[in-house]
């Protein structure tokens, strides 16, 4: 190479004009085999799987809505995403005259991202349009805004879940759910009376107890009046306060000894008669995922709430609010999946690397195929949870159906909030494997994806709190778990690895006393063999063999890119790649 340049540059040339003549020479090189970026994009006219589910659970009508959001996923949002990560929010304590405002700022991505999803209904459309479809299309909505940014799906979830813990008030749901269910974002800190739309967040947990509420010391003294939608001020603390800008919070307090169990209540951030509540933040989370979303440690020095609910039952208030984040932190690692999959997919279909483009080599798509029947079986049975919600808000079905749907829902959502979440961060990991460098590289989305996949596994409810849920809800009540298998009894006659898959699932039960110690183990099989046969039912042919021929027959090892040769790993993989 240096014989080469000097022979260029001979005769009686200065070394001056050596030095300063421009030459070709000095381009090292030009950039070449490098996909484009995959922005913009359709976030739903891109994702077949996606259009399939909608149409497969009843919300067609709902196609023009989810595809003018699945544009702006892919575009403004998706850049709003990168934005309000970069740039965290602020806590100010004081304002610069010295008195305390506990006021938390967001980048305007942060602003936009919120009130996009708001207005076009992510956190109420099932309770303003009560019809079959409807928490169908508000799953595939936040199952796009996720791809865009899970961080701001924790306001909007907390807001969506609270309206029926909220609705067991009636005095006080006459005043704040037309505003929660309102499509209208006010992201000012002013009095919940003087704003036409409202936010709610949520405080359980505490230092020493964590999952375990009970352990909570938070109490609550009665102003006046004891008993159901009256006033209290709590004194405690919270451990987690999420996301603590909104206009309401639901928390759990004691109102008398342990024994009569934790009240709810609906604390909000300023008193009805216009004066800064007693809330303090102590400060923000400096959290490895989520970062665009503020969650916080609380105090309360005489903070102003009302009763939500029974005294004393607390807990069962607000379980339907828990069952619904549970339900969109499926949904949520079900997003961050598919957005790697589409990445990585895209990437490897504009790259080549030894001498053939990534596509074509079998390894690659053995892996691209495998993760891609991972994310559609994800996808299959949040969306059946999202029809079993639609099912039982309907007064014109079978009664038996719609109790079918109540005890399936009831231990399926457990089921489906473990294993999903628990599979998101491997998935992801593998998903940047398949992009090589360039995919651990902050330009690009997966490592803000990585960071976030294990977060929903954590947040409401760990792994074992929801394998402990489920045993918990069969020794209730037995027929839940009959409800449950009655649904995978529908995949039967198709497949007869799944049909023995199920006889010896049916085993797991003989043997209680040991159930709780192999709980983990229980449930990842009843999730295996649900996700299998809501694809048999409903999906892909292509992808529901490939499941059940990798999944249920130890063929599948832990990692991915262990499928069977007779799989159609490239009709798998075009039906997840990103149109």
């Amino acid at each position: 190479m240096n014989h080469s340049i000097s022979s260029k540059h001979h005769g009686n040339e200065s070394v001056a004009n050596k030095q300063n003549t421009p030459s070709m020479s000095a381009e090292t090189h030009e950039v070449f085999n490098q996909p484009t970026a995959l922005d913009p994009f359709d976030a739903y006219q891109s994702d077949t799987a996606l259009q399939d589910w909608v149409k497969i659970f009843q919300s067609t009508d709902s196609h023009d809505a989810l595809k003018r959001y699945g544009q702006r996923v892919g575009t403004d949002l998706f850049e709003a995403g990168f934005a309000a990560n970069k740039f965290k929010p602020e806590f100010k304590s004081h304002s610069r005259f010295g008195e305390r405002i506990d006021q938390v700022d967001f980048h305007p991505a942060y602003h936009l991202l919120m009130q996009t999803a708001i207005e076009a209904g992510h956190h109420s459309l099932p309770w303003t349009q009560k019809k079959m479809g409807a928490h169908v299309t508000r799953a595939a909505m936040e199952y796009m805004h996720s791809q865009a940014d899970p961080g701001t799906g924790c306001p909007l979830t907390m807001t969506f879940a609270a309206v029926p813990a909220i609705a067991h008030q009636p005095n006080i749901a006459k005043d704040w759910l037309p505003k929660i269910t309102a499509n209208v974002y006010d992201p000012r800190n002013v009095p919940f009376y003087e704003k036409q739309g409202l936010t709610i967040g949520m405080a359980m947990t505490e230092k020493q107890g964590g999952s375990d509420v009970r352990a909570n010391t938070t109490f609550a003294t009665a102003i006046d009046k004891t008993g159901p939608g009256e006033a209290y001020e709590l004194v405690g603390h919270k451990w987690f306060c999420s996301a603590p800008m909104c206009d309401g919070f639901l928390v759990l307090a004691y109102t008398g000894s342990k024994e009569q169990g934790l009240s709810c209540f609906l604390l909000p951030r300023w008193r009805p008669d216009g004066r800064k509540n007693e809330m303090y933040i102590q400060r923000l989370k400096d959290k490895m995922g989520n970062v665009s979303n503020a969650s916080s440690e609380v105090e309360y020095r005489g903070a102003f709430a009302w009763m939500i609910g029974e005294e004393g039952r607390g807990v069962r208030t607000i379980i339907e609010m828990v069952s619904m984040t549970r339900f969109d932190c499926m949904v949520g690692s079900s997003a961050i999946m598919r957005q790697a999959l589409a990445q990585a997919i895209h990437h490897t279909s504009g790259r080549a690397a030894f001498g053939a483009n990534l596509h074509d080599q079998p390894l690659m798509q053995n892996v691209l195929a495998d993760l891609a029947i991972e994310s559609e079986a994800a996808l299959a049975i949040s969306m059946r949870i999202a029809h079993a919600l639609d099912v039982v808000q309907q007064d014109d079905l079978p009664a038996d159906t719609i109790e079918h749907e109540l005890k399936f829902s009831r231990v399926a959502t457990a089921i489906g909030k473990y294993w999903i979440c628990k599979r998101a961060a491997q998935f992801t990991y593998e998903c940047m494997e398949c992009i090589g460098g360039v995919g651990v590289v902050e330009d690009n989305i997966l490592p803000r994806l990585y960071r976030e996949s294990p977060i929903n596994a954590i947040w409401e409810g760990s792994g074992n709190v929801q394998c402990l849920d489920v045993l918990r809800a069969m020794q209730k009540d037995p027929s839940v778990l009959d409800a449950f298998m009655a649904e995978l009894k529908k995949g039967l006659g198709v497949y007869p690895v799944f049909d023995q898959y199920l006889k010896s699932l049916s085993e797991e039960f003989v043997d209680l006393e040991s159930l709780e110690f192999r709980a983990r183990s229980v449930v990842e099989k009843l999730a295996l063999a649900w996700q299998a046969c809501t694809l048999i039912q409903f999906g892909d042919a292509s992808v529901a063999y490939g499941f059940v021929h990798s999944r249920l027959n130890q063929y599948g090892g832990y990692y991915y890119g262990t499928l069977p040769k007779d799989v159609d790993v490239k009709a798998i993989i075009e039906r997840a790649r990103a149109k």
